[in-house]
């Protein structure tokens, strides 16, 4: 009887750290547009305490499901560029399925060190560049810039779990000459293909070689709670300086990237 009682307190104590990290995810693609994925696998791996190549996959079909509740309420508002998808998209997905094939090839340690150095990056490009206002509109670059870009980031999708959104964003902006209106919910799109055959490719290779069942119970709770995150987020971000958000969001993310970094490296050391 005690033990089935520590049993269930011991779920429910699971799902409610679920509940919290999934509300959290949400409300940062709400108040940010991106970071979803950014949050999503070090809180499976560090927090949930999932292997890493397991929670990359669950991440993925995370991402894509919230990313896809948005595409719906921008495709209703007519704000998506279709073409524009097909064509970053494309070259999206075959790079996912690439990256996604490689990364079963690649040790964990290497992997999250790789998935640090994304997340370094993200808050870099947060500190240091300056945002890009609605209004402003840049001529768009040669096709292939575009096309490579859309490449770079579905490998970077396939390999470590990340939806891109912080990389596609200003590719279509300054690539495409999308305004910025329009090159969020295009993004939206793309991240939902590129997680979609990313997650196919990862799903058939943990049935494959059996190492690890995927836990659609916290996968449910992440994509139900998220999006109801995200839909406060959203409503909540025109009231939020987003200067103040930005720069937040930034250094919380060099501190997970730091603390990534330092914990893989002193597992490869000990």
């Amino acid at each position: 009887m005690d033990q089935g009682w520590r049993a269930g307190v011991d779920v429910t104590a699971e799902v409610l750290i679920e509940i919290v990290s999934a509300l959290i995810v949400g409300l940062s693609l709400g108040l940010l547009g991106a970071g979803g994925s950014i949050l999503t696998v070090p809180i499976l791996v560090y927090v949930l305490h999932e292997p890493a190549k397991l929670a990359i996959a669950e991440s993925l079909i995370i991402v894509g499901c919230i990313a896809l509740a948005a595409v719906v309420r921008y495709a209703i508002q007519r704000s998506i560029d279709w073409r524009m998808a097909i064509v970053v998209g494309a070259p999206g997905m075959l790079g996912s399925f690439a990256g996604a094939a490689v990364s079963q090839l690649v040790p964990t340690a290497a992997q999250m060190l790789l998935f640090a150095a994304v997340v370094l990056a993200a808050a870099w490009r947060m500190l240091a560049v300056r945002p890009v206002s609605t209004s402003e509109v840049f001529p768009s670059r040669p096709l292939w810039q575009a096309l490579l870009a859309g490449l770079a980031v579905g490998m970077l999708t396939g390999l470590v779990g990340v939806g891109g959104g912080f990389l596609l964003v200003p590719a279509l902006v300054l690539f495409l000459g999308l305004p910025m209106h329009t090159a969020v919910p295009t993004s939206l799109v793309i991240i939902v293909a590129n997680s979609a055959v990313g997650f196919a490719k990862h799903a058939s290779a943990l049935t494959r070689d059996g190492s690890g069942e995927l836990h659609w119970r916290a996968i449910a709770i992440f994509v139900i709670v998220g999006v109801i995150g995200s839909l406060s987020g959203t409503a909540l971000a025109p009231h939020i300086p987003q200067r103040i958000l930005r720069l937040a969001f930034a250094w919380v993310l060099v501190a997970i990237g730091l603390a990534i970094a330092a914990h893989e490296v002193h597992s490869l050391l000990t």
